[in-house]
Parts: structure tokens; sequence; C-alpha cells
């Protein structure tokens, strides 16, 4: 099942309830998870291992709470460039992969070149932030979007 670059998956009905099963839960046992995929552990075991080599499953990593960790705010920004030449596109990705408040970055197309996702502690850091953003090389827009309330936020994809 090894993949290379844009190649999708060929996945059968067992591999996807894992997959639907691990993105709800990634700490269960594999033993609970072959329960609930309706196999035995070995085999579980062995597709779960197959599925991280392919690179399906990209890794685990624990959901926390940004308001109980003190990132009061989560806020978007636009943010288009004065060129779109790929040293000015993968220069700006390398600066802003340098901001820990920096949680996601795309490319984009239609209205900028880049969306981030970022957090703040309160009012003041994000202007800071935005700040930033407007004073970096080759920034010519930012336009900050900040949430009010997320109602839905899901981890990976429907399988």
């Amino acid at each position: 099942m090894k993949l290379d670059g844009d190649e999708v998956a060929e996945l059968d009905e067992i591999d996807r309830r894992i997959l639907a099963e691990l993105q709800v839960d990634g700490r269960m046992t594999n033993v609970e998870l072959a329960r609930r995929a309706d196999i035995t552990a070995p085999p579980c075991l062995r597709r779960v291992r197959r599925l991280e080599e392919a690179g399906i499953i990209r890794g685990y990593h624990a959901d926390s709470d940004p308001q109980k960790l003190g990132w009061e705010i989560v806020f978007f920004a636009i943010v288009g460039l004065e060129s779109q030449k790929e040293a000015t596109l993968a220069g700006f990705e390398a600066l802003v992969a340098e901001w820990p408040e920096v949680r996601e970055c795309h490319m984009i197309r239609g209205g900028g070149d880049f969306l981030l996702r970022l957090v703040a502690r309160d009012t003041a850091h994000e202007n800071q932030l935005t700040q930033r953003l407007t004073g970096a090389p080759n920034v010519g827009r930012v336009q900050t979007l900040q949430t009010i309330r997320t109602s839905r936020n899901l981890a990976g994809v429907p399988v």
C-alpha cells in the first residue's frame, strides 16, 4: 500500500472503519479498535501499521483546549503577498513556520495567497501578531477574522 505523491489509497471497508474510529479516539487500545472494526487484534495491528507506513495515518496528537491554556483568541488571517514568485511564497511559509502562534498555514487561491489560523493570548497579542504580519517582507495586505465561537471542528476526513 505504499503511496507515491498524489496517489489515492485503495481502502477496504475494514480499513475505513479503523480510520473512522481512530479519527474519533486515537488513544484506544488495539484490542478495542479490533473489536470496533470487527476483526481480531493481530490483523488490526498489521492494518494500522500499514496505514501508518503508507502515510495515510500521519500521526497522533492530543486535542487541547486553547482557552484553558491561556489562548483566549483564535483568528484567521488572509495574507496577500506582493509577488507570487516561488521564492517569495516559500520565504513567507518559512517565516510563519517559526511563529508558534501560527497553527495552520494554507496557500490559497482567490482572495489572497495564504490563509493562516492563529492563536493569541488576548487582544493586544492579536494586534501584535497582525502588525508582525503586515510588516513581514513581501506582505501587501492582511485581513484578519476573529472567531466568535466554533460549533464544529472535526479531525480527519470522512471515510
